[in-house]
């Protein structure tokens, strides 16, 4: 990968509390992406929820991603490659509203975080790089 390229993608590592969903965390994600599709089957989500750590045997995930999985730190299903429309599938299966699941996410309750939506989201006053603002 020529170095401006690189430059270029490390750039989007620098925005606080913010993962671009780039080409290289959709391959590194792809088989967590292709477990929460298949959490649109009734079948497949019973199995999720009869046995969780059997139903990933069959998925060729990383440690990491399976841990993470079971642990529902979406935060860290991020940095591993998950795509949060995908994730939105085991929210779902866990009986999450989209807004539920999120606001684990940002440490608020989900009055707190459903307010400051409501109130027009983060401001984007404040620390705007990760460099810069440590």
């Amino acid at each position: 990968m020529p170095d401006r390229l690189k430059d270029y993608l490390a750039a989007f590592d620098d925005i606080p509390g913010t993962r671009v969903y780039t080409t290289e965390r959709a391959r590194e994600g792809y088989w967590v992406n292709q477990f929460c599709m298949s959490l649109m089957k009734p079948a497949n989500r019973e199995r999720w929820r009869a046995d969780e750590r059997a139903y990933l045997v069959d998925w060729p995930m990383t440690d990491a991603q399976k841990e993470a999985l079971l642990a529902r730190d979406y935060n860290r299903l991020l940095d591993l490659g998950a795509n949060i429309y995908y994730l939105a599938k085991v929210f779902s299966t866990d009986g999450l509203s989209f807004v539920q699941a999120v606001s684990t996410m940002t440490g608020m309750s989900v009055d707190e975080y459903q307010a400051m939506m409501l109130a027009g989201g983060r401001s984007p006053e404040g620390v705007r790089s990760i460099k810069e603002g440590s």
